[in-house]
Order: structure tokens, then C-alpha cells, then sequence
């Protein structure tokens, strides 16, 4: 066995010279596997924890683990197995937040590893049930219906706390047809997706949240890993490049608001984000889309990490019209722009969805019809068809002020 100890005192200069502070190492032909321990004062910094392999990146944990194993076969939740090339490779240190008297840093290298790949934990089979999508039944384009999903979620393959059966289970007994996992800078999850996708009777997206101090940015499809390091310009070009789809998540969200400049946009943003439940007579987000171009295309997502943090899977629900729930229809449906977002849950809640040339407020009555320009009429019944003005995007909000649905 080879151990090795790597100690520094990180400060702020470090953190100005370069957030992502590689400490290299080297790993044999003959090592089986590798495990590396992080060890600093948690109480006054924030350091984000990745690998470099000897031919390529090996993943991520960011802030949510201290310790990680990679095997030929298996690896932590946010790393990629598979064989260790000989060579030199790196510990990856994301310098988030780092104190200004500094602060003292040890990794630890292990070849091989001294204990095992942490188990995922299993989760009951999912109570299957119509789902509301089938009862609901909007109206929809001749051979489409309106499926029932949430485009932002995370587990233990970053810094969630279920594993990917139990988020699919969730996802089921909320009544959701599909959900994207989108953990933090990996795409160690992905493997798993569509033998959960079957096992659950329930649609798993591939994603990955490219998360920076900047700003974060989903990226869906099955497609490469996409480097968080570079410039987010060729995030939009990688992804469009791969057939995927790039969205902006929570642009307008404390200090996790979207910051980077970019001359080619994404398509995409997630216009509506579970964050709106705490103000939800919030219109920064309303702002935003118009100063950024309301030709964006509208997402929501629950951003949901753990069970009892108030935030709960498919809320907000974004309901896509397709011809089949499965993954290729629905992320082309999404790309296309057939979308439509509401507050409420896939089972309940004032819905606005399109159909052609006309907008269709669905279990809305009483609620206020807006569109981006500020007119404003009344719902009336509980299903009342729009004309489009031609002024979207369109809201509907609550006699509150409530934003409770939204509609390009």
C-alpha cells in the first residue's frame, strides 16, 4: 500500500490565482484503485473536491463529500469508474470560499483504496397509478398529450441526499412522468438512469448542473461531460455540438444569480424554480426574461436535494406536449419549445397551456390572465381558451399577486 500526505495553506491569493487548484500525483500500473481524503476547518471555508486522471477527467463531489474511491469497476458517487491509467493525475480543489487568515489543508492519497465504494441506498418499488398527465388530460396537438415533469434534481451522485431509486420513487408518487438528474458537474449518474428508468416506470433524463460561483446551467441529453473550468460560451457551443440542450438555472437567485456575459445565448432557462415558493410575488424572474429575450424558451425545476427541506419533486411541474413520455420525446418536444410551467403540483394548480394559436387557462377560474406587456383580463370558468395576442410570454397570477403559471 502507498500513502501519500499533501499539506498547504490556502489563501486568498490562491483563490485569486486560479479557483480550481490541481495537486498532482502519481498512480502505477499495478494500483487497483485510489482513495483520496480531504481534511480542513469546515466552520470558516467551503473547498470543492474533484479528479484528473492520467487521460482525463474522473469527477466531482464538489463540497458534498470529503472522501472518494474509484475502482476499475465502481466509484463514489460522482466519480467514473474504470480502469486507472498509469501516470500522473490530480486532485482537483475548488477554492469556493476561503478565509481571509487562510486556512490549512491535507489530502491524503490511498493506493489502493482502504475501504470500499460507499452502497446506494435501495428504495421501495414505486406504487404505480394513473398519473395526473392521463387524468388532467389538457387539450393538446392531434396525437400529443401533456406529460407531467421536473427538469432540476440531485443525488448522492453530488449533493443530494437520495439515491437514484429513491428520487424515482419520489418522482412517482408525486405523479410525475419524467424527471432530469441533474447532479453537479458529473455525469457519473448516467449509467444508471435507464435501468432505473425501467425498474420505476417513469422517464430519467440525463443531465448534469454546471455549477459555478457565476452562475449554474443545465445540460441535458445523453452527452459528454461538459467542463465546468471553461467559459460558459463553450458550454453553448459543446452542447449544441452533442445534440443536447443547455438551460440557465435560476438566473435570478441571491448569490446564485447568473452573472457570465455570453454573445451566443442557450435556448433555455429555468424561468420557474422552487425558490419562488418563499416569494412567490417575486417578479425579478419576470424582469430578467425580458431584459434577456422572452424568445427563451421557459423551464421549471424543483431543484430538489433531500426530503423535509421544503422543497418538494414536480414543484414547480413543467408540463411538455409530446407524442410518448420516453426520454427522446420528451427532450425533443422540450428543444422545440413545447413547454408550459405552473406552481402547483402535477395533480392540482391553475395550468396555461398553448395549442396552436390559442392559450387555454385551465383550472384557473378567478385568476388573472397577464401578458408581458402588463393587460390583464379575468379567468372565468375553469377551462377558458385565449387568443394570442401576439405580446407573450403570459402569466397567470392569483388575485394575490401570485405568479401561478407560465406560457410562452
Amino acid at each position: 500500500m502507498t500513502s501519500v500526505t499533501l499539506r498547504r495553506t490556502l489563501r486568498s491569493d490562491d483563490q485569486a490565482a486560479t479557483p480550481y487548484l490541481e495537486l498532482p500525483f502519481n498512480v502505477s500500473p499495478a494500483d487497483q484503485s485510489v482513495e483520496v481524503v480531504l481534511s480542513y476547518d469546515t466552520s470558516n471555508a467551503v473547498i470543492d473536491l474533484g479528479c484528473i486522471g492520467a487521460v482525463g477527467w474522473r469527477g466531482w463531489s464538489g463540497g458534498a463529500k470529503s472522501r472518494f474511491v474509484i475502482t476499475a469497476t465502481d466509484a463514489s458517487g460522482g466519480y467514473l469508474p474504470g480502469e486507472l491509467e498509469p501516470g500522473q493525475w490530480a486532485v482537483v480543489l475548488g477554492l469556493y470560499k476561503i478565509p481571509a487568515i487562510g486556512v490549512s489543508v491535507e489530502v491524503v492519497i490511498n493506493t489502493p483504496s482502504t475501504m470500499p465504494v460507499e452502497a446506494e441506498p435501495s428504495a421501495p418499488p414505486a406504487l404505480m397509478g394513473p398519473r395526473p398527465s392521463a387524468i388532467r388530460d389538457f387539450p393538446a396537438p392531434p396525437g400529443n398529450r401533456w406529460y407531467a415533469g421536473d427538469f432540476h434534481a440531485h443525488t448522492l451522485h453530488s449533493d443530494g441526499s437520495l439515491s437514484i431509486r429513491q428520487l424515482a420513487s419520489s418522482a412517482v408518487r408525486a405523479g410525475l412522468d419524467f424527471l432530469a438528474v441533474t447532479d453537479h458537474n458529473t455525469v457519473s449518474h448516467h449509467r444508471h438512469l435507464p435501468g432505473v428508468s425501467v425498474e420505476y416506470g417513469i422517464s430519467l433524463l440525463p443531465g448534469q448542473e454546471i455549477t459555478t460561483a457565476r452562475g449554474h446551467a443545465n445540460a441535458y441529453g445523453s452527452i459528454p461531460w461538459v467542463d465546468f473550468r471553461e467559459h460558459p460560451q463553450t458550454w453553448v457551443d459543446v452542447v449544441a455540438r452533442n445534440g443536447g440542450m443547455l438551460s440557465l438555472n435560476h438566473p435570478v437567485d441571491g448569490d446564485c444569480s447568473w452573472q457570465w456575459h455570453l454573445a451566443r445565448k442557450p435556448t433555455h432557462a429555468e424561468i420557474m424554480h422552487s425558490s419562488w415558493q418563499e416569494t412567490p410575488q417575486d417578479t425579478s424572474i419576470w424582469a430578467w426574461w425580458n431584459a434577456w429575450g422572452t424568445r427563451t424558451i421557459p423551464l421549471g425545476g424543483s431543484d430538489f436535494h433531500k426530503p423535509n427541506d421544503g422543497v418538494e419533486v414536480g414543484t414547480p411541474t413543467t408540463w411538455v406536449w409530446a407524442p410518448d413520455p420516453g426520454h427522446d420525446s420528451i427532450l425533443t418536444a422540450a428543444i422545440a419549445g413545447h413547454t408550459a410551467l405552473s406552481m402547483g403540483t402535477a395533480a392540482r394548480g391553475p395550468v396555461l397551456v398553448r395549442v396552436d394559436d390559442e392559450l387555454i387557462a385551465i383550472d384557473a377560474d378567478g385568476a388573472i390572465f397577464l401578458d408581458i406587456d402588463g393587460r390583464r383580463r379575468m379567468v372565468t370558468s375553469s377551462l377558458q381558451p385565449i387568443k394570442d395576442t401576439g405580446h407573450g410570454p403570459y402569466r397567470l397570477e392569483g388575485p394575490d399577486r401570485r405568479i401561478l403559471a407560465i406560457s410562452a
